[in-house]
C-alpha cells in the first residue's frame, strides 16, 4: 500500500466541496434542431450544424443502412460525458465503440457510487497530493476512490474466471454484466453497464494503458491468471464488423489512439487481407486541434496535439480510410457531445 494516505483527510474538504458532477442525458427537442439549423449559420457553429445533419439526416437515415462507430479519447467520463454516450447507445444511434481504458475505467467510479467533483484547475497539485486528493483537471476526487474501483476489479477478475486470450470487448461486456448483477439499476450511470445491457460492443485500443489492464496484470502475476486481452481479435472482430457493413460511418471524440484503431480497419482488409472493401462513407471528428484540408503534403505542418493526430484529413482517402471528404468540427468534444446528442434525439422525435 503507498505510504501517503489515499482517502481524503481533513483538510481536503475545502477541495471536495464543489457540485457533484453527474451524468447528462441530452432530452432532444425541436428547439435543438431550429437552433442548429437557423442559429448556427457561419464559422465553427457553422461546421457543427454541418456534422449534426451529416449524423442525424444521412448516418442516421434507415435507407443508408450505416453500421457507426464512436471512438472516444482522453478522460471525458469524468466530466459527465458518459450520459450521452448512454443515450446514443439506449436509442441505437450508435452500433460499437472504441475507446481508452481511462474513459472506461473512470465510468466505474459512478458505477459503483462514487462522487467527482467540480473544482478549480488551479489548485496547487502537492497539496492535493498531501491532502489525498487526486485531479484531472477541475475534477477533484479522493484517491480513495480509486483504490476502492481497483479493489472492485480485481474481485470481478477473480470470479468471473476468465482464462485465456480474450478480445477486449468480451471482458467489457463480462464487467459490464458483472455489475449489472451486483449493482442493480447502475445501467443509467455507466456507459459499461449500459453497453453490456444494450449490445453495444466496447474496444480499446491499447487495454495495458489504463487502471483495467494494470489490474489484468496484477492478476496475472499475482493469481497466476492466463488472463490476457488480445489485441489480434479486436483487429479482426473490428475489421469483421467494417466489412460486414451496407455503409460505414464513425464519429470520432478528440483523436489519438481510438480514432488510429479504427481508421485502420479499412487498409487492414485491403492492404493485408486483399479484400477491397472502400473507405467510410462518413466521417465527423471534434476536435479543439487544427485540422488541415488543403492537398498532401503540407509543406509545414502545425504543432498539434494528439487530438487531431497530425494526420491531415485528405490523407486517410489513399489508405481507403474515408471515402468522400468528411464533415469537420473545431470545438471541444466535450461541449459538442452534447449539442449533438441532443440534436440526434430530435431528429428522433
Amino acid at each position: 500500500m503507498p505510504y501517503r494516505s489515499p482517502g481524503a483527510p481533513k483538510g481536503a474538504k475545502s477541495f471536495l466541496k464543489g457540485k457533484p458532477i453527474r451524468y447528462y442525458r441530452p432530452k432532444g427537442s425541436a428547439a435543438v434542431r431550429t437552433l442548429i439549423d437557423e442559429g448556427f449559420q457561419a464559422f465553427n457553429a457553422a461546421r457543427l450544424g454541418e456534422a449534426c445533419r451529416i449524423y442525424g439526416d444521412k448516418m442516421l437515415a434507415k435507407e443508408h443502412d450505416t453500421t457507426i462507430a464512436l471512438t472516444i479519447a482522453g478522460a471525458m467520463t469524468p466530466a459527465g460525458l458518459g450520459g450521452c454516450v448512454i443515450e446514443l447507445m439506449e436509442r441505437g444511434l450508435i452500433d460499437f465503440v472504441i475507446s481508452t481504458g481511462a474513459n472506461l475505467y473512470h465510468d466505474l467510479h459512478y458505477a459503483l457510487n462514487f462522487t467527482l467533483r467540480r473544482g478549480s484547475p488551479f489548485v496547487d497539485d502537492r497539496v492535493l497530493y498531501e491532502e489525498g486528493v487526486i485531479r484531472i483537471y477541475d475534477v477533484l476526487f479522493p484517491a480513495q476512490v480509486l483504490l476502492d474501483t481497483d479493489s472492485f476489479i480485481r474481485e470481478f477478475l477473480v470470479s468471473s474466471k476468465m482464462e485465456g486470450p480474450v478480445s477486449s470487448a468480451e471482458m467489457h461486456e463480462a464487467l459490464g454484466k458483472h455489475l449489472l448483477k451486483v449493482r442493480p439499476g447502475c445501467a443509467k450511470y455507466s456507459v459499461v453497464a449500459s453497453a453490456a445491457k444494450f449490445g453495444v460492443p466496447i474496444y480499446t485500443s491499447s487495454p495495458g494503458d489504463s487502471s483495467i489492464g494494470m489490474n489484468v496484470a496484477y492478476h496475472e502475476l499475482i493469481n497466476k491468471s492466463t488472463l490476457q486481452v488480445d489485441p489480434n481479435k479486436d483487429v479482426n472482430e473490428v475489421c469483421a464488423i467494417i466489412r460486414a457493413a451496407e455503409k460505414n460511418g464513425c464519429i470520432i471524440l478528440g483523436g489519438g489512439s481510438p480514432k488510429n484503431f479504427y481508421l485502420q480497419g479499412q487498409p487492414t482488409l485491403w492492404e493485408v487481407y486483399g479484400i477491397l472493401k472502400g473507405g467510410n462513407d462518413y466521417f465527423i471528428q471534434i476536435t479543439t486541434d487544427s485540422v488541415v484540408w488543403a492537398g498532401c503534403p503540407v509543406p509545414r505542418r502545425p504543432k498539434r496535439s494528439a487530438g487531431a493526430r497530425s494526420t491531415p484529413a485528405c490523407c486517410p482517402i489513399p489508405w481507403s480510410r474515408i471515402a468522400i471528404r468528411p464533415s469537420r468540427s473545431r470545438c471541444s468534444a466535450s461541449m459538442r457531445l452534447a449539442t449533438r446528442t441532443a440534436a440526434a434525439r430530435a431528429s428522433r422525435c
